[in-house]
C-alpha cells in the first residue's frame, strides 16, 4: 500500500506563492507517477498537474506557466510550486499516485492523500 501525506497549504493573498509537498511511503517511490488535483465544494475534483516516474510533466491549462510540479526521489516527495495565485485557485488540493501518468491524469489513481486547503484572498 502507498500512503500519501500532503502539507504546505494555507492562506495567501492573490499574487502570492505557496509550495505544497506530498510525502509518499509504502512502495518504491521512483516507480510511481504523481499528480495533484483540487476540489471546491459542489464541484468535481479537477486535474492540476502530474509528473511521470522519469520526470515528464503535465499541466492543466488553467495553471500552466504559474504552477510547477517536481519530484525528489531521494526524499520520496512530490512538490507543487504555485506562483501568481488567484482567488479561483482556492480549493482543497489532493496528491495522487499510481504506476502510470495516464492513470493519474485521468483521476483513476489507486492512492490519494487526505488533502490540504489552499485559500487565496483577493
Amino acid at each position: 500500500q502507498v500512503q500519501l501525506v500532503e502539507s504546505g497549504g494555507g492562506l495567501v493573498q492573490a499574487g502570492g506563492s505557496l509550495r505544497l509537498s506530498c510525502a509518499h511511503s509504502g512502495r518504491t517511490f521512483s516507480d510511481y507517477a504523481l499528480g495533484w488535483f483540487r476540489q471546491t465544494p459542489g464541484k468535481e475534483r479537477e486535474f492540476v498537474a502530474a509528473i511521470s516516474w522519469n520526470g515528464r510533466t503535465y499541466y492543466a491549462d488553467s495553471v500552466r506557466g504559474r504552477f510547477t510540479i517536481s519530484r525528489d526521489d531521494a526524499k520520496s516527495t512530490v512538490y507543487l510550486q504555485m506562483n501568481s495565485l488567484k482567488p479561483e485557485d482556492t480549493a482543497v488540493y489532493y496528491c495522487a499516485s499510481d504506476l502510470t501518468s495516464r492513470t493519474v491524469i485521468e483521476g483513476s489513481s489507486g492512492y490519494w492523500g487526505q488533502g490540504t486547503q489552499v485559500t487565496v484572498s483577493s
